[in-house]
Formats: C-alpha cells, structure tokens, sequence
C-alpha cells in the first residue's frame, strides 16, 4: 500500500515536470483518447493502475480459476488453436471441393456456412427461397446433400463448426446421420453446432419459433448430445453477431453471458445437472480492431463465465468454469474501399484473438465486403493465421501480456461494466424478458449510431473510407453465384423425394409431430429417424411451425 502511494507521487511529479513541460511545445493530437468502445485510455499506466494484492484472485495462473489467463496451462505451447475457414456457397458439390482445398492448404476444421433458406427452415423450391438459394452459403435441403457435402471427407478425422440455429437440430441429425453411413459412431463426432437462437432475437433475424419452443429444442439437444455425441459441444453462444449489430466490446462480453445464463438456468429447469452439460457449452467471439481492449475482452469474458458457473450455478467441475470459444475476425470492419487494406486489418485481429486465447479462429478475407472470398482471398487469410502461429512467437508463452498495466486495467475494467449489465438484465428476469422489453435492442442500436455518427464527423478514422481515400476502378474477378443455381437444387430435391420411401417420410413426420405436442419428449431422436428416411428440412420444420408457431418481432425504435 505504501509502495502505491509512492507510486502516486511520482506519477503526479512526472506529470507536473515532465509531461507538462513537452505538450506546452509539443501538443498532444486534439482527439479524445478511447478503446473502440468508447473506454477512456490514460497517457500511461503504471502499477497502481492496476491492485495486485488481487492478482491471485482474479488473474491467476492460466488453466486454473477464474481462467483469466486461458483455459489450459500450457495453450499453444501443447497445439495451436484450431484454424477453421467459414466456407460454404453454391451447391454441396462445389463446398465439397472448397472444403477439400482449405484442408489440402492446411486448416485443421471445417466451418459450414448455409444459405439463408437452410437457416430459416425452406427447402430450395419454396417460394420464400427465389433469389437466396446458395447466396450467402451452401443449400442443404435434405440427407442426400449432406452427405455429398462432406464425401471423401472421414468425420472420425475433422472437427466440424456448423453455423446453424434455429433449425440446428435437424442439420445435428444429417451430420449424425451421415457419420453412421460412414461408419462412425455418435461417440466419436467432434464439432459444433451455433444453436444459439437467442441472438437472433437481439441482432441477427434468422429465428423461426418462438423462445419458448425454441429453448426446448436447444434444450433436447444438451440432453441427447450428453447421452449420444459426448465430444460434441452442443452450443456456440455468439457474441460475435451481436458486435457485428454495432455493440461495444462490454456489451458482447455482458450479452453474450446474460444468453449463456438463460441457457443454463434453462436446462438445470429442465432437470439436468449443470455438469452434465456446461463442459460443453462454447462461445463465439468478434476481434475488432482495437487489439488490447480485445485482448482484455476475452480474458474479462473468462473471469466472468468462470464466478457465475461457480458463485451462481454451483458448478463442481473445473470443466463447467472454463469458457472455450472460436473467434473470427470483425466482418463489419472490413472495407469495400482499398480492399487489400483489410487483409492488414485481419492480421491485427487474428493477433488479437490469438494473444486473447481463443480456441479456434476464423478469417476474413480481404473481399468479404463486395462478396463471397475467392480462393486466392481464402488462402491469404489461412496464410495469415499460420504466419502468426509459426512466425510470430506469440504462441510460444500462456497470456503474454498478462502483467502490463494498462492490459490488466481494462481486463477490469470491461470485467466490471459487463458484470453491472449482466445485474440490470437479471433484475429485469433474465435474457428473454429484457429482449422481450426491448432493452438489449436498444443498447446495441444506441451503440451503433453513435459509433456511426463519429465515423461521418470524422472523429473515428477509416483508413480509405474517411480519411486517405483514392480513386478506384471498380472491382474484378469477384466470386459470384450463378442464379440457376436454384434449378438444379430443385431437380435434385425432386429426385430425393421420387427416389424415397415417401410412406416411411410420412409416418416419420407424424410422430415427429406428435411428440412436439408434448413437453417431455426428447425431440432428437424422432429428428434423427426423419431425417434418416430422407424428410427434408422444409418438411420438418413445417411440422414444427404448425406445432409451435412462428416467432414475429416487435420494432423497437
């Protein structure tokens, strides 16, 4: 305590003597200094900035509670993270081939993107489809496309991300499904599926059933996987869309928790104990720009899942504590505008996630902002990681800015706002009431337009938007979709159904039916069997929808 005020006094002299005396010639620049998110940003920080009599308490050693400093003691000392490539467009048979060459180029996990059909629940030749088939991701309308999505590929060998919600469930049983024609067993299934429908609701818009129902789904799944598919983690609560909507770095951390927390409390309602599903529970983050209001992020995130797991839920396993996730670099912040400007962005991000500890990392490609990457942009990106991981250094010792004043003060500081967030939701009844009034909608809205608005008056400066613009011919050689794309996925589709027992499909689809009429069933095996008779995922999520209903969303201005 001595020593700080010591501290103190020399802080104040320095100021007085030397600081003052070299901005009277020498100015500082006239902008306010903040984080990305608006965190103010001191001159410099020292050790008073930061208590460490509490270092035990709240940082640590990594791999141990709170899990500030990682999950694991020696991290990438042991193996890298996992370096998965969100890919999917066109048809199966194209993501196929892309898949193929992300691996031969060496990425170590599959990440699936769908088209937007898939995600809502419309097979390929419904009229809610024209014009989306294959745009932003691959189109899966039943098991015969998933099993040509991952031919010539052993799921005993990859771990495979599914960016998938609402519908997450039926594309879990495809995988499930297709692994059993291959010959592996459920138990041997490593992957994840997003299945985190509550960020829908908040900022991204791909929902179809209400919460209710929907939180039973997400539910069935934690109960099943726990029993059938132990490697498999069974959500990836996303932060990252929620940043991408226009939050600040507090508000994903608290957001995404307050989601993690409705989860849980979910399915320990439901009767399962908190160990017999947390340790499978992983997040998704976002990395911005701002590489060490990132960098705390994710070591304040840890620190919070790990109190509340273990004050909160009453947690026993070290295991349930630890909050895993996949990062991938902020598609928001890429650019249109000098393009090539981005793939320095996504090197500053990719560093980001990696000094923060993330478990796998996606990304972006320099095009992403005028379409989806071609494979020239993809390997660029993938170079990026594996230049960091064997050419940086930075892998080669646990949290490596743990210790640095300023580091340590923002990790706390991001600690406690996202923790007064995570109160205020909890008074309001949790995640689903406070998205229900609106509040978190609000935030985030808030959030962006002020962000927005010191974009345009200059006081955030895009370099090549904003500020260091030229003139520039407009862009070539861009990977696009071919519109008849929807033609052959609808004659395939035909196919399936002409060449299926159509008998089985219907008695499949009436005891799916049945059994979502009544609260206490598990869901997933009855997915499995429909599936399995080759029911499409329109006509399964048709079911649900006559069941459930739709979720309809209500305009917060």
């Amino acid at each position: 305590m001595e020593e700080y005020k010591k501290i103190k006094e020399a802080r104040r002299k320095w100021e007085e003597k030397t600081v003052d005396k070299v901005i009277s010639r020498f100015p500082e620049r006239k902008e306010i200094f903040v984080t990305g998110s608006d965190i103010p940003v001191d001159r410099a920080y020292s050790p008073e900035s930061f208590d460490e009599e509490r270092w035990l308490d709240e940082v640590g050693f990594p791999g141990e509670y709170p899990f500030t400093r990682g999950v694991q003691p020696t991290m990438y000392r042991g193996r890298f993270w996992t370096m998965r490539q969100y890919a999917g467009f066109g048809t199966a048979e194209e993501s196929n081939r892309r898949y193929k060459y992300l691996l031969e180029q060496g990425q170590t996990g599959l990440s699936v993107a769908f088209d937007l059909p898939t995600q809502i629940g419309y097979d390929s030749d419904d009229a809610m489809s024209v014009g989306e088939v294959g745009k932003v991701g691959v189109a899966i309308d039943t098991l015969k496309d998933m099993e040509i999505l991952f031919e010539g590929i052993p799921l005993d060998k990859v771990s495979t991300s599914m960016t998938i919600n609402a519908p997450a469930s039926v594309l879990l049983a495809m995988y499930i499904v297709v692994g059993e024609k291959q010959g592996v067993s459920r138990d041997q299934l490593r992957g994840t599926i997003q299945n985190d429908i509550l960020k829908e609701y908040i900022a991204r818009g791909t929902y179809i059933f209400p919460p209710e129902p929907s939180m039973r789904l997400i539910t069935n799944i934690f109960e099943f996987c726990s029993k059938e598919v132990p490697k498999w983690n069974t959500i990836s609560i996303s932060g990252y869309h929620i940043r991408e909507a226009g939050s600040t770095a507090v508000q994903e951390v608290a957001f995404t928790i307050a989601d993690g927390m409705e989860y849980v409390k979910t399915a320990v309602r439901a009767g399962l104990d908190v160990d017999q599903f947390a340790d499978r529970l992983s997040f998704f983050f976002n990395a911005h720009n701002d590489l060490l209001e990132e960098v705390a992020k994710y070591r304040a995130a840890r620190r919070i899942w790990a109190t509340l797991m273990k004050e909160k839920f009453l947690a026993k396993s070290s295991k349930s504590m630890m909050l895993r996730f996949h990062t991938q670099t902020g598609g928001s912040t890429l650019t249109a505008q000098q393009p090539d400007n981005n793939i320095v962005r996504v090197a500053i991000q990719t560093l980001a996630a990696v000094l923060g500890g993330t478990q796998s990392l996606h990304t972006n490609s320099r095009d992403e902002a005028l379409a989806l990457p071609t494979e020239d942009s993809v390997r660029i990106a993938l170079r990026t990681q594996q230049i960091v991981a064997h050419e940086s250094g930075v892998a080669n010792t646990v949290d490596p800015l743990a210790g640095s004043y300023y580091v340590e003060a923002l990790t706390s500081r991001i600690y406690n706002e996202a923790m007064d967030y995570i109160e205020k939701i909890e008074e309001m009844g949790g995640m689903v009431k406070a998205i229900e009034k609106g509040y978190i909608q609000k935030e985030i809205q808030d959030a962006a337009y002020r962000y927005q608005k010191d974009v345009e008056k200059g006081d955030r400066i895009v370099v090549g938007v904003n500020k260091f613009t030229i003139k520039e011919e407009a862009p070539r050689d861009l990977l696009k979709v071919d519109p008849a794309l929807r033609d052959l996925q609808v004659k395939k589709l035909a196919r399936t159904k002409a060449e299926r027992d159509n008998e089985a499909v219907k008695k499949a689809l009436k005891a799916l039916e049945d059994a979502a009429a009544k609260p206490d069933v598990n869901l997933m095996p009855l997915i499995i069997d429909a599936v399995r008779e080759y029911a499409s995922l329109g006509e399964i999520c048709n079911i649900l929808r006559e069941v459930y209903g739709e979720y309809k969303e209500s305009i917060v201005l």
